[in-house]
């Protein structure tokens, strides 16, 4: 066996206060380059040369983006967005992402191994590991929670089944995971919500209770108000230097940023609003700044009787929509404008293009759906919320400007539009996301492109596209793995399962006094080391 912690060559540059304030811009469709035609470069923000020695003490009150109704990582998705830092306090994760070298570390567990074709990996656990109810962080116990995670069909918990033929528990300490194709980046999920290990006794009594082997334990859970972790003096690293971490519900990222400014807020998670993201980078707010490949998509319904059936419709709104037009009146023209699925910041990158506007070849795609009795009716549904509402009267300009016939139908909130796209697949179009994830190419791309992904809401099916999944799954150089994103990028352009319009940036932003932050895989921030100095 292989130990799994070999060198990507991944180095994301940290990005100063004169770079972080550099970051507006005018792009062609294809480009990468923000309002200054600077690349936007990825990483921590602001932090500190030396903060000195860790102290103990205090509590740090942390900004929710999408605040977690239920502590289980079975029906809560382990994301940064989505409570992924929340759960990620209170079971820790096995593994975790090291965003400056790519490569995969240990957290809760002791190590990680492969064989050389990557279709075996073998995970150790840490001797005195313990959940907060005093039971031990066995193997019997981290099969029995993935088992549990996956036939709850819990996020990710799809492309595990199609990935994992078995679990195997040949010792206390000793977990074997066997695939079924090579999949190097396949540690991946043991760092998102497979890996954040519950204890058997959450679900002793008929209801779910949150035990976990995490830093902190839950002393209030009130929904929609806060929720209140007190440090574990049995944690397997030690007490951790925080005595709590309050999270509590945000009104968007404005008020975030309001907040922090306020001193309501310590931490907070601000998400694709770009002059939100812009301000608190100008106010010197410490942080992490990621740039995510499909972060802004006309998402299209692809399903028999819905105009996105046809190609040639799909071609029209793909080559008919500037995304540098989404860009000014949705971001303000602080974001990325571009039609690629990935950023230039992406380690995946290989340059290839995506569309290029070009109004008078939508026309002739158009011209031609209509001649076979297409009507151009469509229907964009959006909340209505500011940059929603903008992005859909934009789209509706483009596209009525060639000949569509573009009615917006507003949503009351995310959730009625999750409902309308994930469940009753109601719906012409919309603007989407799918959020990229550099520790693992394939988990998103399987998401939104996958024939078989519960994710696929627009019901795109292709094929040659499946077969082009599994190659960058199965790719085990990163070469190998960009060449055949590359061919992604190809096939996208020749049969449009969403119009891309750009990436979206994320900034996990907190108090220049808090210290020994890590950010792990979806931007999950793992608080066991934090401290607050100054």
């Amino acid at each position: 066996m292989k130990n799994l912690w070999h060198r990507s060559g991944i180095r994301l540059a940290a990005l100063g206060a004169a770079a972080a304030m550099a970051i507006t811009g005018c792009a062609s469709a294809d480009g990468q380059t923000d309002d200054g035609g600077a690349s936007v470069t990825t990483g921590l923000v602001n932090i500190a040369g030396e903060a000195g020695d860790p102290v103990r003490g205090g509590t740090v009150t942390f900004g929710s983006y999408s605040f977690p109704n239920v502590l289980d990582p079975t029906k809560t998705q382990a994301a940064g967005s989505t409570g992924g830092t929340e759960m990620a306090a209170i079971y820790d994760t096995l593994l975790r992402t090291d965003p400056e070298s790519g490569e995969f570390e240990p957290q809760l567990a002791q190590s990680l191994a492969h064989n050389a074709d990557y279709t075996e990996f073998t995970l150790t656990l840490r001797d005195g590991a313990t959940f907060s109810d005093g039971s031990p962080v066995d193997a019997e116990a981290v099969k029995w929670s993935i088992d549990r995670f996956v036939a709850a069909r819990a996020d990710v918990s799809q492309v595990w089944s199609n990935s994992v033929t078995t679990i195997g528990t040949p010792d206390a300490k000793t977990v074997t995971f066997t695939l079924n194709t090579p999949w190097d980046r396949f540690p991946v999920l043991l760092a998102m919500g497979p890996g954040m290990v519950v204890s058997k006794n959450s679900d002793a009594d008929g209801r779910f209770t949150p035990i976990g082997a995490g830093p902190f334990t839950v002393t209030r859970f009130a929904p929609n108000e806060e929720i209140v972790l007190s440090a574990r003096e049995d944690y397997w690293n030690g007490r951790p230097n925080l005595d709590k971490v309050r999270f509590v519900p945000t009104n968007g990222a404005r008020g975030q940023f309001e907040s922090l400014q306020s001193g309501q807020l310590d931490m907070a998670y601000i998400l694709r609003d770009e002059a939100a993201i812009r301000d608190t980078l100008n106010a010197g707010y410490s942080g992490y700044l990621d740039v995510q490949g499909l972060g802004a998509l006309g998402m299209m319904n692809t399903r028999e009787g819905r105009p996105g059936a046809d190609l040639r419709v799909r071609q029209a709104i793909a080559y008919g929509v500037d995304p540098q037009a989404i860009n000014q009146r949705a971001n303000e023209g602080l974001g990325i404008a571009s039609s690629t699925i990935l950023p230039d910041s992406s380690r995946w990158t290989s340059g290839a293009e995506g569309i290029e506007f070009d109004p008078d070849r939508a026309r002739k795609f158009l011209d031609e759906a209509k001649a076979d009795g297409y009507d151009g009716k469509l229907t964009y549904l959006a909340t209505t919320e500011k940059s929603a509402e903008a992005a859909a009267l934009a789209t509706q300009a483009s596209l009525n400007s060639i000949g569509f016939d573009v009615r917006v139908e507003y949503v009351n909130s995310v959730t009625d539009l999750v409902r309308k796209l994930y469940v009753e697949h109601d719906f012409d179009m919309t603007r989407a996301a799918f959020a990229f994830m550099d520790e693992s190419p394939y988990l998103r791309l399987h998401g939104g492109l996958g024939s078989d992904s519960r994710n696929n809401a627009a019901g795109y099916s292709d094929p040659q596209m499946d077969a082009l999944l599994v190659e960058v799954k199965t790719a085990t150089s990163d070469d190998a793995k960009k060449e055949t994103i590359a061919k992604v990028q190809a096939r996208a352009n020749e049969t449009i399962p969403y119009a891309v319009w750009g990436p979206s940036k994320v900034f996990a932003a907190w108090d220049g006094e808090i210290h020994g932050m890590k950010r792990t895989a979806d931007n999950i921030l793992l608080l066991d080391q934090a401290w607050i100095g100054k």
